[in-house]
Order: C-alpha cells, then sequence, then structure tokens
C-alpha cells in the first residue's frame, strides 16, 4: 500500500470533528477501566497448528495521538474496545473483553461459573477461562448460557465446557427461543457471499495501524479460531421467566427481532446487574449489517428497551453488554437506555415519515440528522452501524429495493452501465480527467461513482484503479465508521492487489445442526441450475442413524424435498448415515471412503447420485467486488 496522503478536505473535516466533539469527557475510558484485574501474559493466542487466531498487542499503535489518517472519534472508540483483560463488573460477575470481538461474562455460583457467551473461536474462550481462573481460582464450569444467535457469543464454547458434561445434564445449556435455528442457518444459505463480505466489513486482511484497520466500532475485529457449537438444553420462551443456574438467580427479557432473530436481556436481582445482551452497546448498531443479514426491527428494538427500563431499571445498580464495558449507577443505567431507546425509535419513526413525503432512502439518508440530544451521546455515534445505512434498511423494510421511479425498474447491470457511461462522457481520458479534478475538489464520493463505472467497463484500466483506490481511500480516513473505514481500505487493496479471501466451509458442528429439511435447502442453493435443467429424477434418502426418510426430485434445474417416502419408482435408494454425510459435505471424506466403510449404501441407478453431487458448486471465497 502506498504511503498515505490525507487531502486537505479531509484533513479538515477531522479538524472540525476534533474540536465540535466532547473529547475531554474522559467518563468512558474510566468505565472501560474500571475493576481491571489482569490480562494475559503473553499477547498472543494461537491455535493447536500454531497459527495466531488473536493478538491483543496488534492495536497497541492506538495508545498514540490520532493522526490524520483516521477519523478522531473513531480513533476514540478504537481506544477504548482495544482495552483488554478481566475486569470485574461487581461482585460475583467478571468480564474477559478485548480477546476477540465479544465479551465473555463469567458469573460465580456456589459450586462454579456460568459462562455467558464464550466468544467466536474456542481457543479465545479457552484463553479467557484461564485469566479468569488463574485469578480467581479454578472453579468448573456449571452452566452456559447464549444470549443470542450470532457466532461470536457462542463459537468458542467447546474451550469453556466439554459436550459430555453438557450430555449428562452436569451443565446446563441456556439460550432464548429459535437460537438453534437461527445459529445455524443465518450463514447457511447465503453463507459464501456474507463471508466474502465479512472480509471487507471486518478488515481481517488489512494492516492494523493508523492506515490500515483500527477496529469495527463494535470490537477490534473477529479472531480466527476453530467455531464450534453445543446445542442448548434449556430454552428461554417467555418474559419473565426465571432460572437458577448453581444458586444464581435469572429473570428473562425475550427480544426476538432486535439485533438478532433470537435474543434475550436478563437480571441478576441478587446482584443488581442487568446483561443487555448485545441490545445496548456503546454505538449505534446494525438494522442491517454491511455484510447482509436479514433486516432487523428498529421499532421493536425500541420498544423493547423501553420495556427493559419498566422491567428492570429499578433493580440494577449496574448494566453491561456482551460488547464494550458496563454502566454503574441507576441513574446513568435509566438515562443511557433511555437514549439508546430514543435513537432506534427516532430512525424508525422519522425514515417512516419522510417516506411518506416521497424521499427515496438516498435522499432520507442525506437529510436526516439526529436530535442534538443523541448526538452529544458517544455512544449514539455511528461506529458500527450508521445513520445513513440505517435509514436505508428501514425503507427497505418497509418498500423493498425499488424506489418507484420506472428509470430504476431495470437498469442495465455493472459492467454494461459501465461502458455507456464511459462512451457518454467521450471515453476514458475524459472521464478520468473530470474525476481527477473531482479528487482535487474533494468530491470523493463523485469520484468513486465515475470511476467505478470506468473500472467495469476497463477493467485493466490501472490508472483508473488506482485513482479509483486512493478516492476510497480518502473516504476512509474521514470515515466514523469502522466497517465502512474497512470496507473502503479492503476496496482500496483489491483494486491493487486483485481479490483475496481464504476456503470457507461450514463448521462442523453447525453443519451437524442443520435439519434434514436445512441441509437439502442448502444444497439445492448451491445446484446449478441451467446445467440440470434437462434432467428429471428423484432418489429416495434413508438416513441409517435415525430412520428418517426423504424424498429428493432434480426436475427443471430444481431441487425440492419432503420428508416422507418417494410418491413413485426413485432412480436410487440413497442409504447414509448422517454424520458421513456431514462429513463428504465439509471435505473430511470422500463419496468412495464412506462407500467402502459401509456407512453408504446405493440401490438402483448410482450414477444419478454422483451424477447430482457434481451439479452442486462450491462457493467461491473471492468472488470480485469492487472489479468485473
Amino acid at each position: 500500500m502506498p504511503d498515505p496522503e490525507v487531502s486537505t478536505q479531509v484533513a479538515a473535516a477531522n479538524e472540525a470533528l476534533r474540536l465540535k466533539l466532547p473529547f475531554a469527557d474522559t467518563a468512558d475510558f474510566e468505565d472501560a477501566r474500571r475493576g481491571f484485574v489482569a490480562t494475559l501474559s503473553d499477547p498472543v493466542i494461537r491455535a493447536t497448528d500454531g497459527r495466531v487466531v488473536w493478538d491483543t498487542a496488534a492495536y497497541d499503535f492506538l495508545a498514540a495521538d490520532c493522526p490524520p489518517t483516521v477519523n478522531p472519534s473513531l480513533w476514540r472508540q478504537g481506544q477504548l474496545v482495544s482495552i483488554h483483560g478481566l475486569f470485574e463488573v461487581t461482585e460475583g460477575i467478571y468480564q474477559v473483553r478485548g480477546l476477540d470481538l465479544s465479551n465473555m461474562t463469567i458469573v460465580e455460583g456456589d459450586e462454579g461459573v456460568l459462562v455467558i457467551d464464550p466468544l467466536i473461536s474456542t481457543e479465545c474462550a479457552a484463553a479467557a477461562l484461564a485469566l479468569y481462573r488463574e485469578h480467581r481460582g479454578e472453579r468448573p464450569v456449571t452452566g452456559v448460557l447464549y444470549t443470542h444467535s450470532h457466532v461470536d457469543h457462542f463459537g468458542g464454547v467447546r474451550g469453556v465446557v466439554d459436550e459430555a458434561d453438557v450430555a449428562s445434564g452436569r451443565v446446563p445449556v441456556i439460550a432464548p427461543e429459535g437460537f438453534l435455528e437461527h445459529a445455524i442457518s443465518e450463514n447457511v444459505y447465503a453463507g459464501g457471499a456474507m463471508a466474502r463480505r465479512a472480509t471487507y466489513m471486518y478488515g481481517a486482511l488489512l494492516p492494523k495501524g493508523p492506515d490500515g484497520q483500527v477496529g469495527t466500532g463494535l470490537g477490534q475485529t473477529t479472531s480466527t479460531g476453530t467455531i464450534t457449537l453445543i446445542a442448548p438444553t434449556v430454552t428461554i420462551d417467555r418474559t419473565g421467566r426465571e432460572e437458577t443456574v448453581d444458586g444464581i438467580r435469572m429473570i428473562f427479557q425475550m427480544t426476538p427481532g432486535t439485533e438478532a432473530p433470537a435474543e434475550m436481556n436478563f437480571l441478576f436481582p441478587d446482584r443488581r446487574a442487568l446483561c443487555m445482551a448485545e441490545n445496548a452497546t456503546h454505538n449505534l448498531h446494525n438494522v442491517l449489517t454491511l455484510r447482509g443479514a436479514q433486516i432487523r426491527d428498529a421499532r421493536l428494538w425500541s420498544s423493547y428497551l423501553d420495556e427493559a427500563i419498566d422491567l428492570f431499571a429499578d433493580g440494577a445498580d449496574v448494566a453491561f453488554a456482551q460488547h464494550h464495558w458496563p454502566t454503574w449507577g441507576h441513574e446513568r443505567i435509566r438515562e443511557y437506555l433511555a437514549t439508546q431507546r430514543d435513537l432506534y425509535g427516532f430512525i424508525h419513526d422519522q425514515t417512516l415519515r419522510l417516506l411518506n413525503k416521497g424521499l427515496v432512502a438516498s435522499e432520507i439518508a442525506e437529510e436526516l440528522e439526529l436530535p442534538p440530544g443523541l448526538e452529544r451521546a458517544w455512544h449514539c455515534h455511528g461506529y458500527y452501524g450508521s445513520l445513513n445505512h440505517n435509514v436505508k434498511a428501514v425503507y427497505q423494510r418497509y418498500l423493498g429495493w425499488f424506489d418507484g421511479n420506472p428509470a430504476h425498474l431495470w437498469p442495465h447491470p455493472p459492467e454494461a452501465a459501465g461502458r455507456r457511461y464511459v462512451e457518454l462522457v467521450g471515453g476514458s481520458g475524459a472521464l478520468l480527467g473530470t474525476a481527477r479534478r473531482a479528487y482535487e475538489e474533494g468530491d470523493f464520493r463523485w469520484v468513486a461513482e465515475l470511476v467505478a463505472h470506468l473500472v467495469f467497463a476497463e477493467p485493466d484500466n490501472a490508472e483508473a484503479r488506482e485513482l479509483l483506490a486512493q478516492a476510497f481511500e480518502q473516504m476512509a480516513y474521514g470515515a466514523e465508521n469502522g466497517t465502512w473505514r474497512n470496507f473502503f481500505l479492503m476496496g482500496a487493496l483489491e483494486l491493487r492487489e486483485g481479490p483475496s479471501g481464504t476456503a470457507t466451509t461450514i463448521p462442523p458442528d453447525l453443519l451437524a445442526g442443520l435439519s434434514n429439511e436445512q441441509l437439502f435447502d442448502a444444497l439445492a442453493i448451491r445446484l446449478d441450475g441451467s446445467r440440470a435443467a434437462d434432467l428429471s429424477f428423484s432418489l429416495e434418502w434413508h438416513f441409517t442413524d435415525t430412520g428418517r426418510v426423504h424424498e429428493m426430485t432434480l426436475s427443471n434445474g430444481v431441487l425440492t424435498h419432503r420428508a416422507a417416502p418417494a410418491r413413485g419408482e426413485p432412480a436410487a435408494t440413497v442409504r447414509v448415515d448422517r454424520a458421513a454425510l456431514d462429513a463428504v459435505l465439509t471435505g473430511r471424506a470422500s463419496i468412495e471412503e464412506i462407500l467402502g466403510d459401509g456407512r453408504l449404501r446405493v440401490d438402483g441407478d448410482g450414477a444419478r447420485l454422483g451424477q447430482l453431487l457434481g451439479l452442486l458448486e462450491t462457493p467461491d471465497p473471492a468472488f470480485p467486488i469492487v472489479t468485473p
């Protein structure tokens, strides 16, 4: 990456922000350091093969003053989320922060500890538990709780508990209703595209430093260790439900459709401590993540925060979440939750008000500003979600992608449009000339829009790629939002070096958790329908481990299935152990191996099974984003 040069326009905007915002307010830093016990003696967490999966020292550069290449508000947030180690929240409740994107909370019970949200990776979760035990003693894990269905809140579970202890009933695993379905399915159907876009959102491939990745706003980045899952044994299905684990009493509030499809807040009434899961963190969250997901309901989000005030605020002296740092004090908690409530309510209601006046998503996003009371609160700033893209998400939730203008109903795709735009302005030279003038004037958004057309029309045009990369960098240097910065810098990196990515497969625990129906749905999505268009046959699947029978039918390029015997004569009957099929789909075994050891038997036209498997595509982990 070339040495960064910050434009005068970006430098001026960053300086204006520095003068506008209350940087003298150090309350968040005091809260983020409060209760510090210790941190890792070795900053590096490694996998069993020696690979580094986390390095707490990677963000030490944030101790310096903010450089011109970073928005000063984002730099401040990066400093806060890089504070790492074991912290006492209140008597008997501890958090390990800064060892992954999320926090791991540990609550001491009569005999052991309840672990809440064991991070993304087993390696990081194990290191977090070891850090706790180093300073609080070798207490056994007597319970696990998942606050919601995102991987950074369950993926490291096998790093803190053995499945045999769960299966025996010694260690309950608690989760909200719908957890397993959403935890497994969210990143399966569109998993390839989500994983690719996540490399942009979290900037994992970017160098960490003042001209590179400085965090995501929600945390630093995602760890790269082993993702696991142990299914819940206790499901929370209603607000007001109480559970006691190892003498630890909890009262739950269900919050489906907020930050996750399955999520819950809960109070520890005997500790006067409130866990807000990921529903109230120290930034504006995403109504729709840039990596892609189902759109969240900002109206519900706001209403559940209001309900949490009624249910829990009078009984709490500390509120904490599974990202960031706690808030102490009864009145501060009430104000914090009310402000977060108003934040999501404002975005929802004002977007609807303006769309009902006929404004489209991009217009609303430019017009809407937070009221002063919200703008003054550091925890309402868009470090992870942004006002701009959350407004567009609310619009999309209600009206979809189409803005109603018929000119936008059937546009040309990027390459075809690019060629036409380049021809319209008189060729690539004329377009680059206009773009360079816009660059000098600091209109980097226009540079990006113009030159992106040229890159898609002429992908080998080195001048266009470099100018677009430079425009992306300038937008990154001014971005308050951590994920926007990462997107811009990843775009610049790949314009210069080409697409990059690592092959991803569904972790075995997640694949094993798919129902047969979900598994067949996932296979149907991978079917190349054009190659399969002229084929028509059915297979009858017998899962020998469960006795379940399914019919799978291929016709008109579509793979359908149902949990029942074949309606007619199937081309073949496939008898297989589900674990063996999972091993084939994750590349841990071949068809030949499971045929040879008897875990697979095919009666009838066995060639049809091979034909079907040959029509399944593997997602490209490095498909181009900023180029054709």
